[in-house]
Order: C-alpha cells, then sequence, then structure tokens
C-alpha cells in the first residue's frame, strides 16, 4: 500500500466519522438541521479536523499546509520557543497553525475554516492574525547571510560569477487598497497590485523582502529605496547581486548587456547559440539569475493566497506576503528529500487583524553592514 492509498483511506475514514457526528446531533435534535451542537461533539470534530490535515499522513500533511508532519512539528517548536505564540484557552497552538497554513496554501475563506474546525469567525480571525504575527518575528531565524559563490564553484550555473550573492527581481502580487488609491496600485496591465522586492541567495531561499510600494512603481525606485531605509538592503563591499536590465548596473548590482539577446528561450537549439562575448556572457547571466524567477514562481506555487484576488486591508497582505517568504524558507530547510513539485501547485510562474507596528520589508542580519 502505497501513500497515497494509505491517505485516501485516512480520509474516507474521518470523513465518516465526521458525519457520523453530525447525523447523530440531527437524530438527537430530531430537526432538519442543527440549531446547537453540543461543546463535547464539536470538540471531538475538531480533533477529527485537526488528525485529518497533520496526522493523517506526510501526503496529506502537504496537500493541507506544504509542509510535512515533521517540519510542521518543527515551526510550531519555533514559533513557541522564539516567537512566544502560546495556546489559547480555546484553541492550542498546533491547531492555529495548521487553520493558518490552510489559509495561505489554498487561499480559502474565513467560512471555510469555521466549517472545517467548527470555531467562529472572530476566534478564527483572531488566532489567525497571532500567528501570523508571530511567524514574522522569526525572521531573524529563518533569514540568514548569503554565502558569496567561491572561486572553486562547480555549479555550471554560477561559476562564472564569483563573489555573487545571488539574485533580485520585483514580482507583482494583487492587494485591497482604497478607491482613492487604487490608480497609484495599478499596474500597465490595469491589475491592483503590491511591488515587490525580492531578493535571494543562489540556492533560492530569500535574504531580503520588501513589500508594499505601489504596482506602478518602477523597479529600480523601489531597489532606490531599499538601499536607503534605516534597516536597508545591506551588499558589502566586493560582492553583488545579478539583476535583469530594468535596474541599474552599478556597485553591488550586475545588469547583462544592453541590445542583447538575454532571456534563456531565445538560447534554445544549436543554431541560437551565441555567436559574441556580449551574448555568452547575457547567456549565463540569464541562466544564474533565473533563480529569482524560479524562487517567486515556487513562492506562489506554494501558497494560492499570494496568487488570487486579495480581500484583507493592504497592511495585512504585505504581513501575509513576508510570511510566506519566510515559510518558503523553512520548507527549503528542512525538506530536502522530495520533489518540489509536490509541494506547489500548478502556477504560471511570471507573473482581519488586531492592531500592530506594521512591518513591510525583513532583512538579513547586520553582519553585512560591515
Amino acid at each position: 500500500m502505497d501513500e497515497h492509498e494509505l491517505a485516501s483511506i485516512v480520509n474516507a475514514f474521518i470523513a465518516s466519522q465526521l458525519q457520523l457526528l453530525l447525523m447523530l446531533e440531527l437524530l438527537k435534535n430530531d430537526t432538519k438541521r442543527i440549531t446547537h451542537i453540543p461543546y463535547e461533539t464539536r470538540h471531538r470534530i475538531r480533533q477529527l479536523a485537526y488528525f485529518r490535515m497533520i496526522h493523517g499522513s506526510d501526503l496529506v500533511c502537504r496537500q493541507s499546509t506544504r509542509m510535512d508532519r515533521r517540519c510542521f512539528a518543527i515551526l510550531c517548536h519555533l514559533l513557541r520557543t522564539i516567537a512566544g505564540l502560546t495556546s489559547t484557552e480555546v484553541v492550542d497552538v498546533e491547531e492555529m497553525v495548521a487553520m493558518f497554513l490552510h489559509i495561505l496554501a489554498h487561499d480559502v475563506k474565513n467560512c471555510v475554516i469555521q466549517r472545517e474546525f467548527m470555531r467562529s469567525g472572530e476566534t478564527i480571525s483572531r488566532h489567525i492574525n497571532m500567528v501570523l504575527l508571530a511567524v514574522i518575528r522569526l525572521h531573524e531565524e529563518l533569514l540568514k547571510k548569503p554565502q558569496p559563490v567561491p572561486n572553486e564553484c562547480t555549479d555550471q550555473r554560477w561559476r562564472c560569477f564569483e563573489n555573487c550573492l545571488g539574485a533580485l527581481d520585483g514580482t507583482y502580487i494583487k492587494v485591497n487598497v482604497p478607491a482613492s488609491d487604487r490608480a497609484r496600485y495599478r499596474t500597465r496591465k490595469g491589475e491592483v497590485t503590491t511591488n515587490v522586492l525580492g531578493v535571494c541567495d543562489t540556492k533560492g531561499d530569500f535574504v531580503y523582502v520588501l513589500a508594499g510600494w505601489e504596482g506602478s512603481a518602477a523597479d529600480s525606485r523601489i531597489l532606490r529605496d531599499a538601499l536607503s531605509r534605516p534597516n536597508r538592503l545591506k551588499v558589502p563591499k566586493g560582492y553583488y547581486y545579478l539583476v535583469d536590465a530594468g535596474y541599474p548596473n552599478a556597485e553591488g548590482f550586475l545588469a547583462p548587456y544592453r541590445g542583447q539577446r538575454y532571456h534563456l528561450q531565445k538560447w534554445r537549439g544549436p543554431e541560437n547559440a551565441p555567436s559574441t562575448s556580449k551574448e555568452f556572457f547575457n547567456m549565463k547571466h540569464s541562466s544564474a539569475r533565473n533563480v529569482i524567477e524560479t524562487a517567486f514562481g515556487v513562492l506562489k506555487g506554494r501558497w494560492a493566497i499570494l496568487r488570487g484576488k486579495s480581500y484583507y486591508p493592504v497592511e495585512v497582505q504585505c504581513r501575509t506576503i513576508l510570511a510566506c517568504c519566510l515559510l518558503h524558507n523553512l520548507i527549503n530547510r528542512e525538506m530536502t528529500n522530495f520533489d518540489i513539485e509536490d509541494n506547489i501547485d500548478e502556477v504560471d510562474s511570471t507573473h482581519a487583524t488586531t492592531a500592530a507596528n506594521d512591518i513591510h520589508y525583513i532583512e538579513t542580519s547586520n553582519e553585512w553592514s560591515q
């Protein structure tokens, strides 16, 4: 019996148990609809829903939360010991984290979680926000200093770029803003988005993220802001990131030659081999810089909440973007023995909360400021 068959059996069993519990309540109340479900029954339904989502099998856990059971346990441990997340009188840490990850992974609404876990909408919103802020507090744990490409590098993509730290680019993510602000957030395609600056290392882990800029803002303008703000993107002298032609070719940032072929699809086939040194450089540059495009593709593939229309205030959506990037790093670090395609949805890789201090960026440690 393989993992898929076992997961199907476990899901079928738990679903039948949930249906049985509800039918018993229907018979007990002798009515066509349940007007009230006793606390004990609701508690058993929550336990079954949580068990099905997390403990049924690694396959079901990955499908529900994008993490296997081990990674899920590690996240809960980090949230408790580092971020200070604690259980409340009504919801323990594991349940609130499971609800939070399920919302991120599948972009489900509050009402869906209400049915799954037999919780009130207010309870869900309050605890989801608690987890969101706690995940962001893990930034020092999940954002690590990028390692430069060494002189003896054997990776064909990176061996030409000694001392390179990785790559950066911008990506659009939809946001919900007041009508008076929509013009500033509207892209050339007419979508209301934030233009997110993402910086990743050579392995595809994020080391800096800046969310909140309007969709109409130019990539180069956002980079200038990232370099000038108090908690800025820091590039130590002698090191650099790969950027596309939309950014300046300056100290700390290496752009391709303009007016030459660049994108990877233009080099496919023996008849399209580079014919000049500039074309050869652009081909190698495009191959290495593709790491940031892949990182964005995996990020949006894992977390459906970053792909669809946002129903949350822009401040909450920006926090959500940062949290998804941090969780992306955790998954990359802890789940190394499975095909990444099993952990994402099929997407095109090119494209309610309490008051708190708004955090619109995350960055590496101060070691890089030296």
